[in-house]
């Protein structure tokens, strides 16, 4: 039967069926594993009885408040149970997804430095490669000129910086001083484009689609705050994928007690089970904003209370089910598997991420890090090997595949070791099918 639905591509896919745990159904009984939680967004499984029985209970009483005309019991309690959890950020803005949470959080930096007498900061300073949300504003972060290019005539692009892809440096550094050479040139972009101009600097504190679970050296992440602070310039996490306990923290950050200025969330916060992002903030910057007439910016499903509800339902079963805790547990198995595999399919390497936010590239020489000819379009016909199989992962190249091809494996974070290796077996079998489509590698 022909859809009259649309989406980025005319892939024809089968009827879902039905989901539990990190398993997907289609119409046909065919099962899939959820290899990366469907967006990486799952994070406590599918068919979670109690968030679905929470989100019940929440419709039965209202369905929808407009936040102008009511507050609702589910969006404060949902805002305070995240300021519990990311110290210094008492303040909570409520949308519907991830490019909301990061266009929202631009603007909440843009109009922070207007009220407190800095209307000369307007730029916002990103990464290449990187990827921070589809709407205009958030492309304009974004490092990906794919992406970005046929929308460049409505939207205005900001300044951006290397990502530290070290993984991919040939040099006699160490990694920390690597890591302070690519947060340096933080410094060196603020004084090209002059001090007083910058506003904030966004980044994922571990990379997601562009960049495939990147991690940078340990004495990264210092530095970056060090600058920021030296030029008044606002610090922004962007995590929307490696938040809400995904890489065996609350806040990737935290593995380096590395604090913003905002944070943006999304993906693991509800789970899927209803469309929920957040900016948290901390009062010296929402303070300003408020005595100055409001926040300018509203979306009418802002704190949507179902949503909310949703998204307490979630962190008690986060917290319920020790999944942030098991995420570094599974992830570091999961890590170990894929490094064996790396060794049998050499072409697969650079294995990186932190707890269940693992990625990895395919090279076509691993020694020169040469990556497979763009046109061969080599993660897209691993995707489709794994599917066949009943595996999903997850890829998304950056720059028409100038920086090669990665995938990323990142099961819901209630995944079990027995899944894990069911999950590593599949893809050792696709990876066995590729090296004799393309002619690379493999250790006998």
């Amino acid at each position: 039967m022909t859809s009259n639905l649309f989406y980025y591509t005319r892939l024809p896919r089968p009827m879902v069926e039905r989901a539990e745990g990190i398993y997907l159904w289609d119409k046909t009984g065919k099962r899939f594993i959820d290899g990366c939680s469907g967006a990486v967004n799952v994070n406590i499984g599918h068919g979670n009885r109690n968030v679905i029985d929470a989100v019940r209970r929440q419709m039965e009483k209202v369905c929808f408040a407009y936040t102008i005309h009511f507050e609702n019991e589910p969006a404060v309690d949902l805002a305070r149970d995240l300021a519990r959890r990311i110290p210094g950020m008492d303040r909570i803005y409520f949308v519907s997804g991830g490019s909301e949470a990061v266009e929202a959080a631009l603007k909440l930096a843009r109009q922070w430095a207007v009220a407190t007498g800095q209307p000369e900061r307007s730029k916002i300073i990103g990464r290449m490669p990187s990827y921070h949300g589809i709407t205009i504003g958030a492309l304009g972060v974004t490092g990906d000129h794919v992406l970005t290019d046929a929308f460049a005539a409505v939207g205005r692009g900001m300044p951006l910086i290397p990502a530290p892809m070290v993984h991919r440096d040939r040099d006699n550094l160490s990694d920390d001083e690597r890591g302070l050479r690519y947060a340096d040139m933080l410094e060196e972009k603020i004084r090209e484009e002059g001090p007083d101009s910058v506003l904030a600097f966004i980044m994922e504190p571990v990379g997601g689609a562009a960049t495939a679970g990147l991690v940078a050296p340990d004495s990264y992440y210092a530095r970056v705050r060090e600058i920021c602070d030296r030029h008044g310039i606002l610090l922004i996490h962007d995590e929307v994928m490696s938040g809400a306990g995904r890489t065996g923290r609350f806040l990737a950050g935290e593995h380096w007690n590395c604090r913003p200025d905002i944070v943006i969330l999304s993906k693991g916060l509800s789970s899927g089970y209803q469309p929920l992002g957040a900016i948290a903030a901390p009062e010296r910057i929402v303070a300003p904003i408020l005595a100055m007439g409001g926040f300018l910016h509203g979306h009418t499903y802002a704190g949507n209370p179902v949503a909310c509800a949703a998204g307490l339902a979630v962190l008690s079963e986060i917290d319920r089910l020790g999944l942030i805790d098991r995420a570094g547990k599974m992830g570091a198995i999961l890590r170990g598997e894929l490094e064996e595999l790396s060794k049998r399919f050499p072409f697969v390497a650079d294995i990186r991420g932190k707890g269940l936010l693992l990625g990895a590239d395919i090279y076509a020489d691993l020694e020169t890090k040469t990556p497979l000819p763009p046109e061969k379009f080599a993660n897209t016909r691993l995707l489709d090997l794994a599917f066949e199989r009943g595996l999903i992962v997850y890829s998304r190249r950056v720059k028409g595949g100038a920086f090669g091809d990665n995938f990323m494996v990142c099961p819901p974070l209630i995944v079990a070791e027995a899944e894990i290796d069911a999950i590593v077996g599949i893809l050792a079998d696709c990876l066995e099918q590729l090296a004799g489509e393309f002619g690379l590698p493999v250790a006998r």
